[in-house]
């Protein structure tokens, strides 16, 4: 490859140009809000292939809406509408309801949303960063297969595992929350009409000591919204102690511990059945006769992130790079867009690329903070060795506190 790349310019040649780093919801959010503000915009992902969202769902905050609509993305069918919440308890008996109506969509439907709308010639896959340099008028970025691109502005969009932050601040990295979830989607047509009419037209509940189990639809196969072809979403915290009892999940039948998570093939069959049995054992009949269907489920250490800054002079981190909250606020990729909106707006208001970044940062940084404080109060009492008397892990641990605060960004307007 040579030691540089010239890339395609934009329509408009005078153009401000752009490299994000990370080809995710982050990136492309990131790339198309910066395109609509007239910058040239170049996405490289270190993935060869198509990425995917290994079936996750995810909640259409109304953040995450308007974002969208205000690219010129149809909106009218993201995902799948609920009104009311439900908590059962482990026999199985209706003991919440309330209103709450949201948009329940999958990680896939929104992801194709983004990637359809950038244009392909700008979106470069199998293109991993290596390193970055800038000066006062560039940022230099070079890449695994040795090409290199210069820039005035560089974003790094690249999640958990950010090379861009791993440069910038080595020092800042996921902290394990005490606890896993077990993931998986079903087939709504696999669900018995019981259960289908307990749990599936809602987001539902079940609340053992010190775990949480939630589920809700999500659109099927190729962003199927038509009923009985859709999906069950469900999500199950439990406590795992970081040096015994994650290290034993974590590790496969050859005997090798994969760190921060394993693929789904890999997971031992006897800690597949274990957790069958749990739910045999804790939670309500109707999602643990969901959890004994699932034969490969996704096993999610749960991590957080924060960073004391998000802006270095011409890059910024954003979305995932910069903070990780628990999955209990739902606010990833809202909290993405947000990011990317913000950082638009702060170039629209200065011309300096550097004085663009403070700006965003200034308001962009307290927001990530306040987000992961929430969600590690939603989060406390299923840590492992939570302590019973934790004032957070109680406040926020009871019924009544889970059905009202889970997955909803209120408090953001507070």
């Amino acid at each position: 490859m040579p030691d540089h790349v010239t890339l395609q310019r934009s329509e408009n040649h005078d153009a401000r140009r752009a490299v994000v780093v990370g080809g995710s919801m982050s990136g492309l959010l990131a790339g198309l809000m910066l395109r609509q503000a007239g910058w040239a915009v170049d996405v490289f992902e270190r993935v060869e292939g198509e990425l995917s969202g290994r079936g996750a769902g995810i909640v259409a905050q109304p953040e995450l809406i308007a974002v969208l609509a205000g690219l010129g993305l149809a909106t009218g069918h993201l995902g799948v509408a609920v009104e009311r919440r439900r908590l059962f308890d482990s026999a199985g008996r209706l003991l919440i309801e309330r209103p709450c109506p949201q948009i329940l969509t999958a990680w896939e439907r929104v992801y194709r949303l983004l990637r359809d709308a950038f244009p392909a010639a700008h979106y470069h896959r199998w293109r991993a960063l290596a390193a970055f340099e800038q000066d006062a008028g560039h940022v230099r970025v070079r890449f695994s297969d040795g090409s290199a691109v210069e820039a005035d502005l560089l974003v790094g969009a690249d999640g958990i595992r950010s090379t861009v932050r791993a440069q910038l601040l080595p020092e800042a990295k996921p902290l394990y929350a005490g606890y896993v979830a077990w993931r998986a989607l079903v087939a709504e047509a696999s669900l018995s009409p019981a259960v289908h009419r307990d749990l599936f037209e809602s987001m539902s509940f079940c609340l053992p000591p010190g775990e949480q189990m939630l589920g809700y639809p999500v659109a099927g196969p190729g962003d199927d919204l038509r009923p009985g072809r859709r999906r069950y979403n469900l999500v199950w915290y439990r406590p795992a102690d970081e040096q015994t009892g994650l290290v034993d999940l974590l590790t496969d039948d050859s005997g090798m511990l994969h760190p921060v998570s394993i693929p789904p093939p890999l997971i031992r069959r006897d800690v597949i059945a274990a957790m069958h049995a749990a739910a045999r054992r804790l939670l309500a009949p109707q999602f643990s006769a969901i959890m004994q269907a699932v034969e490969e489920p996704i096993l999610q250490p749960i991590y957080d992130l924060a960073v004391p800054r998000m802006a270095f002079g011409r890059v910024a981190i954003l979305g995932d790079a910069a903070f990780v909250a628990r999955p209990h606020v739902a606010a990833g990729v809202s909290k993405a867009a947000d990011d990317a909106a913000a950082l638009v707006a702060a170039l629209a208001q200065e011309r300096d690329v550097a004085a663009a970044l403070r700006r965003f940062e200034a308001e962009r940084l307290p927001v990530g903070h306040r987000i992961i404080s929430r969600a590690r109060q939603l989060g406390a009492y299923l840590q492992a060795g939570a302590a019973k008397d934790d004032a957070e892990g109680t406040r926020h641990g009871v019924p009544e506190a889970v059905i009202a605060e889970t997955a909803l960004t209120d408090f953001l307007k507070a």
